[in-house]
């Protein structure tokens, strides 16, 4: 073997992992938000979350990245330890497909029929087929399927390009060497367990061992231990993403080693037994890679069939391994591992604004019921919700930040533009409950009482905030289009009702019927209720911006107002309810 042919070896090996970085990145980001609820859909069931973990790693052809994003999700007590191992185990099935894909390339065959299925026939096609998708159309979707067709196909020739160059080996007893010594199973697992670790891709170092197999000098003895310790340096991965996380996170990342670690010892003890009592003959016969494939795939569904029953028992191991402390777990809101999905972390983000939400307008809500009966207690919980929301508003901001640095689909960008809009008017809704509440605080010390037609004109502009919020509500957590159009012209009935009441309670004062103290806490609670109909006015604009990837939000409510039938039929409906 010759330098060139190292240097053919080399550049092989960086077209494989390019294209298999490149390909999984594309699956991820065509996945899209289907991943997150995918696996917010996990339940105790132990086969739901296997075939959970299953399907995930199949999609995005990484165990790797699954895993990480478990221990993501455990830090972020979005699972719990005892589904994380269920998904873990699934995972480590799933990543057998990209074995199976790559062994097509072994097929040997006259038979033209035959010859179509191995992918250097048909990876050309598809190459093309995916830089005419990435360079000339415009979707996202179409992109990222272009660009997971060209990471295909450089995965593909970059493994043509490896097989080709290692074909030489088989000529040189060094190398032949070096595989007899792998015949001692300890020192495979070994190999495998480095080879992994090091790439940090157990796709990859199968499709290496596969390369391989074209050499002539790997047989089935010596690839079943270094596959084995394949399954032990892939858990490389979720170890290091596992530095700074809670006990829980780090529980889960222990449990994908101890598990991979169990089975490689229960069946590399069968396997050293079969081999010394009966030496069967297909250690000794040449490995293929198909046959690497159905190694590679018989091993891990070996462990998870074994251990699965037993995964109360893995998470025992964790937790004596690494106990509880006096000290409370801490749960990160927002983890920045997330950020390897940028999809699954906006919309972790979204869940975090949605709940932010409904503290926030729940609290207006109250502020609002407050003001006809004042309450201690919900004066305090409304002020404790103004501190949350002040928090969430500060790490979803920074959070979101540090997701629109990352290469993101049109779609996902627009909605990041939108949170980050969003939350800023969420938390002024929930500043607003708190001037409320200081509105009724004042009210009660200096005995403020409104007349009985101030209070019926309040308790209408009042109805109409509610119905604001909840439409906002509606339309912010479940992307509702048809709420957010209503809230524009409910926004403009409510700003007519401020600017009418406070002309009534003019006349009012000129009349002597209320006081000019009174006047001045009317004044304020009209323009708290009125400023908190801007901002649900805000979050729908910028709900509908996101939808027609416009980012002029004043343009869009403008061209609304001017032009949508369905707004002034709204307008209608809430002018004869609010104003008649």
């Amino acid at each position: 073997m010759s330098i060139f042919d190292v240097l053919t070896l080399i550049g092989g090996l960086c077209l494989f992992l390019f294209g298999m970085d490149l390909m999984g990145v594309a699956l991820e980001r065509r996945a899209g938000s289907k991943l997150q609820s995918i696996l917010g859909r996990l339940t105790t069931n132990k086969l739901a979350g296997l075939f959970t973990g299953l399907g995930v790693t199949s999609v995005i052809q990484s165990s790797s990245a699954t895993t990480v994003m478990v221990v993501g999700f455990v830090n972020s007590g979005l699972m719990t330890l005892r589904q994380a191992i269920n998904v873990i185990m699934g995972a480590n099935i799933g990543t057998t497909v990209t074995a199976w894909i790559l062994s097509l390339g072994g097929i040997d065959s006259d038979n033209t029929f035959v010859q179509l299925l191995k992918p250097m026939s048909f990876t050309p096609i598809l190459a093309l087929i995916g830089i005419i998708l990435y360079m000339f159309c415009k979707g996202d979707k179409k992109k990222d399927t272009g660009t997971i067709l060209l990471g295909f196909a450089v995965l593909m020739f970059g493994m043509d390009i490896m097989t080709n160059a290692v074909s030489g080996l088989k000529d040189v007893p060094a190398f032949q060497d070096l595989f007899l010594m792998f015949k001692n199973p300890i020192l495979g697992v070994l190999a495998g367990a480095i080879l992994t670790a090091t790439i940090q891709s157990s796709s990859a170092s199968v499709g290496i061992l596969q390369a391989l197999t074209n050499t002539g000098a790997v047989t089935f003895g010596a690839a079943i231990p270094i596959i084995m310790g394949q399954n032990i340096g892939t858990c490389i991965t979720a170890i290091l993403s596992s530095f700074g996380t809670n006990r829980n996170a780090k529980r889960a990342a222990l449990v994908h080693l101890s598990f991979n670690v169990v089975g490689t010892i229960i069946w590399l003890s069968v396997f050293s037994i079969v081999d010394a009592v009966f030496s069967p003959v297909l250690f000794s016969q040449t490995a293929t890679q198909s046959g690497i494939a159905v190694a590679h795939s018989a091993f891990n569904i070996a462990c998870t069939i074994i251990l699965l029953p037993m995964s109360s028992l893995l998470e025992k191991i964790a937790y004596k391994l690494i106990p509880e402390t006096k000290l409370p777990d801490t749960v990160t809101e927002l983890d920045e591992r997330l950020l390897t999905t940028p999809t699954v972390a906006l919309e972790r983000c979204f869940d975090l604004a949605t709940e932010m939400a409904k503290d926030a307008m729940d609290s207006l809500k109250n502020g609002i019921a407050c003001l006809t009966a004042y309450d201690s207690k919900l004066a305090d919980k409304i002020r404790e919700t103004e501190e949350h929301t002040d928090h969430y508003e500060d790490i979803i901001g920074t959070y979101l930040i540090k997701i629109s640095s990352l290469k993101l689909s049109d779609r996902d960008s627009a909605k990041a533009t939108m949170l980050l809009k969003a939350i800023g008017d969420i938390e002024r809704i929930s500043d607003h409950a708190v001037n409320l509440v200081e509105s009724a605080e004042e009210m009660k010390n200096k005995e403020i009482a409104f007349s009985e037609e101030a209070s019926a004109e309040l308790s209408n502009m009042a109805d109409a905030t509610n119905e604001i919020i909840d439409l906002s509500y509606s339309a912010f957590s479940g992307g509702d289009l048809e709420a957010a159009k209503k809230i524009e012209p409910l926004e403009q009935i409510i700003d007519k009702l401020k600017k009418l009441l406070r002309n009534n309670h003019t006349l009012r004062l000129q009349q002597g019927l209320c006081s000019i103290e009174t006047g001045f806490v009317w004044s304020d609670i009209l323009t708290n209720l009125e400023r908190t109909a801007d901002h649900c006015s805000n979050i729908a604009g910028g709900i509908i911006d996101s939808e027609e990837h416009n980012l002029n939000i004043h343009e869009s409510l403008r061209a609304m107002k001017e032009d949508s039938p369905l707004f002034k039929e709204q307008y209608a409906h809430y002018s004869e309810k609010y104003l008649a």
